[in-house]
């Protein structure tokens, strides 16, 4: 098997060497701080070692629950937010086919979404689109209590017990929680869904390797097995023991900082494949909340090339030069379309004739590079060999493992989320949440003045 590429030639206009290896020097005592947990925020560090602690009989009995849903349901509901969910999205969009939403069936079963907002206008067309189908519920929460998810699953759970009457629901519902605590146990418990365990030392963005992740993406008939050996490849190649030099997660998380120190405060995430976007918009979740504190932080941005050449590209080449892009290219494709011969050659592409589509998608991604570093844009590549469980595992755990190593760079917990209770604090008040009567009062009070 291959292994991922990164090639840090497109940052040499921008940062030498030395200033590089300054960060690259920091880094056998960050990822020994991951490793023995002896950094910021220890207390969730069991992502590092999972890939090697995930049994076969643990992936058996999510294969099996997979495989009891896939029988029982054309359509299964996953419940939850943030890492709870784009996790396992990143990974099925990744592996889909680009139209295989449109054939939902027994044994093909469509995976869609629900708890990631709070659109009334979204639950209300969800629960259309669910009438008269057979469908399931996989709900993700650790407290089940958290305002999104909890209330798609008690209008979801409302409506599964209508349809199919309250015993015949109940084996249509998993729960992802707590072992043994909050409101989704208890419900569980009292209600004989089965469970699966959220650990304890996993925070949600690090979670895609438990069944938060597993569960869906076995459902939607992806190799689990094969996702999680690719996670393990890449641990033995980025483990404390393997030199610095050799170790990909290492040099990306110094190539990052040294780019940082050098006043390039936002990093964007290029795929030239649409399929590779929702792996775009889980990176920015586990980089956005894992490095964004006081007051320091590389911004995560996204785009999809070569559409957004055509409506973002004038900024990246010209516009503020406070960014940097990482690219994540697929090597090969897993089909092949050339480019016909046509007589009148109206378009003018008879000169692509023969050719397949991918040749013109990678001198694409070659020519932006050049204009890009012309620009003044640093130029970061990823290189998988293709989009498939096993490159998809290893890029998972790269980026990961990446993320933990450039946060203790920075000197930040990259495994707390203290900012994202400010707004839930001033929702709960404006709600009248019982217990926030005081909240309530000085909101208002804050409002009026306004």
């Amino acid at each position: 098997m291959g292994n991922i590429k990164l090639e840090l030639g497109g940052i040499a206009k921008f940062v030498n060497q030395n200033e590089i290896d300054n960060f690259l020097a920091l880094a056998p005592v960050c990822n020994s701080a991951l490793h023995e947990k002896t950094g910021k925020g220890n207390d969730y560090l069991g992502w590092v070692n999972l890939p090697n602690e995930i049994s076969d009989k643990q992936l058996a009995d999510v294969n099996e629950t997979a495989n009891n849903l896939r029988k029982l349901a054309e359509i299964v509901v996953v419940i939850g937010i943030g890492g709870s969910y784009l996790g396992a999205k990143a990974v099925i969009d990744s592996l889909s086919g680009s139209f295989d939403y449109a054939t939902p069936s027994i044994g093909n079963t469509q995976i869609i979404y629900a708890g990631h907002n709070i659109s009334e206008d979204y639950l209300f067309e969800l629960k259309k689109y669910l009438e008269n189908k057979k469908w399931a519920i996989i709900v993700i929460s650790k407290s089940g209590t958290t305002t999104e998810p909890a209330l798609a699953f008690r209008l979801l759970k409302n409506d599964l017990e209508q349809q199919f009457g309250k015993a015949e629901a109940a084996k249509r519902i998993v729960a992802i929680t707590d072992e043994s605590k909050g409101a989704l146990r208890k419900l569980s418990e009292n209600e004989g869904y089965k469970t699966f365990v959220i650990p304890d030392d996993v925070g949600g963005r690090y979670s895609v390797l438990t069944p938060v992740g597993l569960l869906p993406i076995a459902v939607a008939g992806f190799d689990i097995n094969k996702l999680v050996a690719g996670a393990k490849k890449m641990y033995a190649e980025t483990d404390n023991s393997v030199s610095i030099d050799q170790n990909l997660a290492a040099k990306y998380a110094a190539a990052r900082n040294a780019l940082y120190v050098k006043g390039k405060t936002t990093e964007i995430m290029v795929n030239y494949n649409p399929k590779l976007h929702f792996i775009a918009e889980w990176w920015k979740q586990l980089y956005g909340e894992s490095e964004g504190k006081e007051e320091k932080g590389i911004f995560p941005a996204s785009v999809n090339f070569t559409t957004d050449l055509h409506s973002m590209g004038q900024y990246i080449q010209e516009g503020l030069r406070n960014i940097f892009e990482t690219v994540v290219s697929v090597n090969n494709t897993k089909y092949k379309v050339q480019v016909p011969k046509d007589e009148h050659d109206l378009d003018s592409l008879n000169f692509l004739a023969g050719r397949n589509v991918d040749d013109v998608n990678k001198m694409a991604e070659l020519g932006t590079k050049l204009a890009h570093i012309d620009g003044g844009v640093p130029n970061i590549r990823i290189e998988i060999p293709e989009i498939s469980e096993f490159y998809i595992g290893q890029l998972i755990y790269f980026f990961e493992k990446a993320c933990g190593i450039s946060g203790y760079m920075l000197d930040v917990n990259p495994f707390d989320q203290p900012g994202v209770e400010g707004y839930k604090k001033n929702m709960f008040a404006l709600l009248g949440k019982p217990g926030f009567e005081e909240d309530t009062l000085a909101i208002n009070k804050r409002l009026q003045a306004e």
